[in-house]
């Protein structure tokens, strides 16, 4: 079984994922815009709005995907309003990996907790990237890892 994340944007569903494509190292594998879905179904597209709106999009990164799409208000609502109740969570066993996540998702976006070391982790943050998507960084300790006294 795989469980993926579904991100929904409003007309910025490409831009985010070709941004999340280069920031983790992945590849878009669909890229399907509401212009080209087979009539009747996409969605009502009176003055061309839609057109180039993704209606699905998917980003595999190694064995893991993210799943997007573009909505409207009028088929989904809130989606105007911010993301809340979910974070998309990234796992490193690398300190700097995660470091280096943590600030090129952040750019353009805001830091809720800084990168910086936990009681739990060597490393951990989570911010709001620059397209209202919440995530949290977070490295996993090896198993001789002890937090810092302060």
């Amino acid at each position: 079984m795989k469980i993926v994340t579904s991100l929904s944007f409003q007309g910025q569903c490409r831009e985010a994922f070709e941004f999340y494509a280069k920031v983790l190292g992945g590849k878009i594998t669909a890229a399907m815009p509401y212009g080209d879905a087979p009539p009747g179904m996409g969605m009502p597209d009176t003055d061309g709005k839609y057109k180039n709106w993704l209606m699905h999009c998917w980003l595999e990164v190694g064995d893991q995907a993210l799943m997007g799409a573009d909505m409207d208000t009028a088929w989904a609502h809130n989606i105007d309003k911010p993301k809340n109740g979910f974070d998309v969570t990234l796992h490193t066993n690398d300190k700097a990996q995660g470091q280096r996540w943590f600030e090129q998702l952040a750019e353009g976006g805001r830091a809720v907790m800084p990168f910086s070391e936990t009681f739990w982790s060597p490393g951990f943050g989570s911010l709001v990237d620059k397209f209202g998507i919440p995530w949290m960084v977070n490295t996993i300790p090896s198993a001789d890892w002890k937090p810092s006294q302060g």
